[in-house]
């Protein structure tokens, strides 16, 4: 694959398992929330392959007519137990930090639940980075759908029309990610070491193993382009 050779214009980061670690609280609250309703639980592993979807349209498949007494369960644990669990990955905040500070328009388009979602990143002082971070439930339709990368945009006043004309990159570890990367039009950039999965039609375009790695391709590029030239592509659009 070839690395990018130039900076993006915007960023949309996914978050669980790309920026932060909270696996082991969601796969406690899906244990507890399986064992509630009479269901075998999922092993961790099943977890982080299968949890990729919103709760708004994974539970009611999971557990038919009772998905709403499940969500409950479920937010209920997780709402209690979330912020002692997160960890950022390494080389997430610095990151963060180094694109932030090239003027580069940030945002976060996750499938956790919003409220939890902005609670984390305000534990993690990481809030002040992003222009928009949107989770389940915040637009009409959750990712793979484009309604909230619409909403994420909205801030900087930039549209989905404009993602390819700054070269926007999509940063995510899983399959939707990428899927949301190709329908809007940015780059498809993987995080993380799911090497081997099958991506069918949405490919990443590049692959990173940690956060760490693309801030090193992020502060070689940053060498070869004035901060004011990126700042420039941003406004115009």
């Amino acid at each position: 694959m070839t690395l990018p050779t130039t900076l993006p214009g915007a960023v949309i980061f996914d978050w669980d398992n790309t920026l932060v670690d909270s696996w082991r609280c969601i796969h406690a609250s899906l244990t507890v929330t399986f064992e509630a309703m009479g269901l075998p639980a999922w092993s961790e592993d099943d977890t982080r392959r299968r949890a990729r979807r919103s709760l708004r349209e994974s539970f009611p498949p999971l557990f038919g007519d009772r998905w709403e007494e499940a969500r409950t369960i479920y937010f209920d644990h997780f709402s209690a137990h979330h912020l002692e669990h997160l960890q950022p990955l390494p080389g997430a905040e610095p990151l963060l930090k180094a694109l932030h500070g090239l003027g580069i328009y940030l945002a976060v388009v996750s499938n956790k639940t919003g409220r939890f979602l902005r609670r984390e990143a305000e534990a993690l002082a990481w809030t002040g980075y992003f222009g928009n971070i949107v989770g389940a439930t915040d637009a009409e339709a959750d990712k793979p759908a484009l309604a909230p990368v619409s909403l994420a945009l909205a801030p900087a006043g930039l549209t989905l029309e404009s993602l390819p004309a700054i070269g926007s990159w999509f940063v995510g570890d899983a399959d939707i990610d990428m899927e949301c990367a190709h329908v809007a039009g940015c780059l498809p950039v993987l995080v993380g070491t799911a090497i081997d999965e099958d991506f069918g039609r949405y490919p990443p375009a590049v692959r990173f193993q940690s956060c760490l790695s693309l801030c090193d391709l992020v502060s070689r590029l940053a060498d070869t382009i004035s901060v004011s030239t990126i700042r420039n592509v941003t406004s115009q659009v």
